[in-house]
């Protein structure tokens, strides 16, 4: 019999469902130096965002090396431009005083925001019908909106692209909780969102981009603008352009042997250390349970086609 997390999966691959948000939070950027001063703090162009318009960006410190990760949203018209930072809870508050620490003489004010509002995931491959039929609008990937439903008013934002649409919702407890009763959908588990996760090879960061990282080693070039001006860490960004390629790059894995014991687990070719798994896990896929894994392996390694190896199996790279 499959068990409760496989359906979940199947329900997300196949149909749609919905999760309690628990690990966002926002900060809104506004005065009127916001657009050109948040430009130069982060990796994606900012400047060029039209209202409801968001893009996916990495933080990063002089030296290149990734602070945390973001999706900024251009929250409405008004001039001077207003502008909406989603990340996790777990780092708010180190954006914050990083951001905090570059605003010298600039008209910038940073504010929480969100912060008492309830929020929800909703996702699956018939999850835009699923929102037309609670009266929100089925928004492209890195889309924003204010919507009135008959439950009250929602926050409707869309994150970046994936193989299946999702949605997250943010709006007064009431809200969410007549929406969800409203909903003829299921709720998911948290090991779906996972194996979903993995399936997309999405690096969450933390676990699989940590403040060591380089932008380029992690495979996030959506989140990269290299012709909008100065930023924070351009250099380094712009010196790894030129040279070409870097060293490792996070990639996803199939995994032949034991779930790793423990993560970080480090990757060998030859008895020397080529990579590392930050994430892994037993994901049911209809061919069969299939250890499925995310993390980084050296250029050299890939490049002579080396077999990687952990403590408890091989790793075989695998194309999302």
């Amino acid at each position: 019999m499959p068990n409760d997390s496989q359906n979940d999966l199947v329900v997300l691959r196949e149909a749609a469902g919905f999760a309690p948000i628990t690990d966002r939070a926002f900060l809104r950027i506004t005065g009127s130096d916001a657009a050109r001063w948040l430009n130069g703090m982060v990796t994606n162009s900012i400047q060029s965002l039209a209202p409801g318009e968001g893009n996916y960006n990495l933080l990063l410190n002089a030296q290149g090396r990734i602070q945390g990760d973001c999706t900024v949203y251009r929250e409405s018209s008004a001039d001077p431009a207003e502008f909406l930072l989603a990340t996790t809870a777990a780092q708010v508050e180190a954006i914050q005083q990083h951001l905090n620490h570059f605003i010298i003489m600039d008209d910038v004010e940073l504010t929480p925001a969100y912060g008492a509002e309830s929020g929800l995931l909703i996702l699956g491959e018939d999850a835009r019908a699923v929102l037309g039929e609670v009266g929100l609008p089925a928004l492209e990937a890195l889309r924003l909106a204010h919507a009135d439903t008959e439950h009250g008013p929602v926050l409707l934002l869309t994150p970046v692209a994936g193989s299946v649409p999702k949605y997250e919702l943010r709006a007064a407890t009431a809200t969410i909780d007549g929406l969800r009763k409203a909903l003829a959908i299921p709720e998911v588990s948290a090991e779906a969102l996972e194996y979903l996760r993995l399936l997309e090879a999405t690096p969450l960061f933390g676990q699989d981009i940590r403040d060591r990282d380089l932008p380029q080693e992690t495979a996030q070039n959506h989140a990269l603008h290299f012709a909008k001006g100065c930023y924070l860490g351009q250099e380094i960004v712009e010196r790894i352009r030129s040279r070409g390629q870097v060293h490792r790059h996070f990639m996803a894995f199939r995994l032949t042997g034991n779930l790793p014991a423990t993560l970080p687990a480090p990757l060998e070719a030859a008895g020397k250390p080529a990579g590392e798994l930050t994430s892994a896990a037993l994901v049911p896929l209809p061919e069969g349970p299939t250890l499925l894994a995310l993390g980084y392996a050296r250029q050299e390694a890939l490049d002579t086609r080396q077999s990687l190896t952990y403590p408890g199996g091989v790793a075989v790279p695998h194309p999302t």
